[in-house]
């Protein structure tokens, strides 16, 4: 279970003000924690707080932040030059410059200022976390926190624990990185822990490429983008990030492993002239397979090496790390799978011949013996004194109901039901979001290669799967903490109980791209709150926060963040599984002027308010019917037919309704415009 984290009663230290530091400083303080920033003198700390501050800027400019907002930020943050002022701090992060004696003297200052408990982390990506521990006397509460650049905006953080590192220490931080809006990844102490492992060679095979004269580097910038999805080349990325940390990364994990991992002599000159590779050219793309084939070799084997023969990570967080960290579109596992296993190790074996100390890791070997895809986990079980957990795995993804997590969904849900020592259950999303919904990519993709019986299969498939969570004998409970929208709010509504911190929120916006909620949105809605505000919910794609969802009934309990998950074990426990509800007769206080104006024919609704509304209802209401008229008309009416249905219709009845739909629906030109338009801005519909 994952420990509650009390931010306005935590302080962070942060020892550095350089690039590095001041934003990881920057990012525990946008979250809520107060923050102190400590450098050699006075006039560095100096440095750093304009660092931040002009980072924050810029987020103003952008309208990332508000002026206010920039200001309390600001407000949160301590920098001095004297480390006594770390003696207060919870968790200090030490990212000084990479100069092993120098964090060592450091660690030794920080176990006499700081608190008997306060856990010590290196941002070290050269050093072994039990090197820095050794010169303190208190290694069970230091380990490691690598983050990657920038700090405050690349949402990657690596834990590693040390050899002498407790549980308990690791547990803390772990629960700090996730409350600092990060998503971490367990490493086990090792060079270059899960992602500069593969990342760093990654970037040095493009460049001996070069140098052997394969490849020119408009040629090798092309190839990778297409191979990988990305939207910088390695050598692009290197200009943005800093050519020397490359050339300092390689140098270190050359030491560490071996002559295959040691900088390519191109790098040498351009970091001694101080200047950046240049990108200009025209790219060849007859020897795009061969940049993509030995750049995928070389990423596939450490990714295989540091998972099965070194146990460094798990091929999920190796995975997650890639995406997360380097923000490729599929990590090495996806993308070995995508290839395929045997075709993927075929490639490891020519960059083996290329290399002597290259071998080919056995358990890529042996997967590829099997002729099948890796099996990536997505959704987890646990189970804690009488409370099964399933874990919706996914947070770069925001937790999207992909084809595998739905299925993972069903698999482990089964597990929990059919386990004799689980009484109730609890469904929960890892990160910030419960669930986002339906991964709204696939659908444009299935509509694109004309599948969209797919889609449809794999609605009615979900809707299966909810409704055997609907129907389980056990306790069914949604821990819903952040975002939840489309199928992520269906999912919630097919529990027996809704548990939201004040972080939830429920929202369908799916008529806003064209469609309507497939998985019971529209049915189990409106047994919640009543066919008219249901209609307002769905016809809007209104989302509410988590207070406004419970007085209007679409949830059961909020409580604070930090009570959540005992709130949620309490109701899985009490074996009182909810039965099937019809539509209530009444309406919730407060929200009587929405229904009113719901209860009406949908033609008639944006024409004229209903009379006798004061000026305050009357503003609301005409607020949320003009949304209307930026919906798909398709949607909308397909929508409201299936929510004035659930007035008579059984919810199996209901829940047939949308399943016949939804070819229809997803065949529309503005189903497809709507998400395709997705991130990009409002689309425009034409209804048909």
């Amino acid at each position: 279970m994952t420990l509650s984290i009390d931010k306005a009663n935590t302080v962070v230290g942060v020892v550095g003000a350089g690039n590095m530091g001041s934003g990881i400083a920057q990012k525990y303080a946008q979250e809520g924690f107060s923050v102190v920033v400590v450098d050699m003198t006075e006039e560095a700390a100096a440095r750093g707080r304009e660092r931040v501050a002009a980072t924050l800027e810029e987020g103003v400019k952008r309208k990332i932040f508000s002026a206010d907002k920039r200001d309390q930020i600001l407000g949160r943050m301590t920098f001095t030059g004297d480390k006594a002022a770390l003696a207060p701090a919870d968790l200090v992060i030490e990212a000084v410059f990479e100069d092993k004696k120098v964090k060592q003297e450091l660690f030794a200052a920080l176990d006499k200022i700081c608190a008997k408990d306060a856990i010590l982390a290196t941002n070290t990506s050269s050093f072994f976390v039990d090197d820095v521990a050794e010169a303190t006397t208190v290694k069970d509460r230091v380990l490691g926190l690598h983050y990657f650049y920038h700090p405050a905006k690349n949402k990657l953080v690596e834990v590693i624990a040390g050899t002498a590192t407790s549980q308990a220490a690791f547990d803390k931080a772990w629960a700090l990185q996730v409350a600092s809006g990060k998503t971490p990844v367990k490493s086990k102490d090792a060079p270059g822990f899960i992602v500069n492992r593969y990342f760093v060679p990654w970037l040095n095979e493009s460049m001996r490429l070069v140098q052997e004269g394969a490849a020119d580097i408009a040629t090798v910038e092309a190839a990778c983008k297409k191979a990988f999805g990305v939207g910088m080349g390695p050598f692009e990325l290197m200009n943005v990030t800093g050519v020397p940390i490359t050339l300092h990364a390689a140098t270190t994990l050359g030491e560490q492993l071996g002559a295959f991992y040691a900088p390519c002599d191109l790098i040498r000159p351009v970091v001694d002239e101080k200047r950046q590779w240049d990108l200009s050219g025209t790219p060849d793309e007859a020897k795009f397979d061969l940049v993509a084939d030995r750049l995928l070799g070389v990423v596939f084997q450490i990714a295989a090496r540091i998972v099965f023969d070194e146990g460094v990570c798990t091929l999920e967080d190796c995975d997650l790390g890639a995406r997360v960290g380097l923000r490729w579109p599929k990590g090495p596992f996806e993308l070995m799978n995508q290839r395929g296993v045997k075709a993927a190790a075929q490639l490891v074996e020519k960059i083996a011949q290329r290399y002597d100390d290259v071998s080919v890791p056995a358990g890529l070997t042996a997967q590829a013996e099997k002729g099948a895809p890796f099996a990536l986990s997505f959704v987890k079980t646990r189970v804690e004194d009488g409370v099964g957990f399933l874990t919706i795995d996914r947070p770069d993804a925001l937790n999207a109901l992909s084809e595998a997590v739905m299925a993972q969904i069903s698999s482990g849900f089964d597990t929990l039901v059919e386990d004799d020592a689980v009484t109730g259950i609890v469904i929960e999303g890892n990160g910030k979001a419960f669930v986002a919904g339906a991964d709204v990519r696939y659908f444009v993709e299935q509509i694109e290669a004309d599948a969209v019986p797919r889609i449809v299969d794999y609605a009615s498939g979900g809707q299966d799967i909810f409704r055997k969570i609907d129907t389980s004998k056990k306790t069914v409970v949604c821990k819903l903490h952040g975002l939840s929208l489309g199928g992520g709010s269906e999912l919630a509504l097919a529990c027996d109980v809704i548990v939201a911190s004040d972080k939830g929120t429920m929202g369908f916006p799916e008529t806003g791209i064209g469609i309507y909620p497939g998985l019971g949105g529209t049915q189990r809605t409106a047994r919640r709150v009543g066919v008219p505000l249901a209609r307002w919910l769905v016809l809007t794609g209104q989302v509410l926060d988590a207070r406004t969802a419970h007085a209007l009934g679409m949830l059961d309990e909020v409580v604070p963040a930090g009570e959540l998950d005992a709130a949620c074990r309490r109701h899985a426990l009490e074996d009182k599984p909810a039965t099937e509800n019809a539509p209530p007769t009444s309406v919730p206080k407060g929200f009587e002027a929405m229904a009113q104006a719901f209860a009406q024919p949908l033609a008639e609704m944006a024409k004229t308010p209903p009379a006798g509304l004061d000026d305050a209802a009357r503003e609301q209401v005409e607020k949320a019917l003009k949304k209307l008229g930026h919906k798909a008309p398709l949607a909308l009416q397909a929508a409201d037919g299936l929510l004035t249905g659930a007035a008579t219709w059984s919810l199996a009845e209901g829940l047939k309704a949308e399943s016949d739909g939804l070819d229809a629906i997803f065949r529309t030109a503005d189903a497809l415009e709507g998400m395709r338009s997705v991130g990009r801005g409002r689309p425009s519909f034409s209804g048909k």
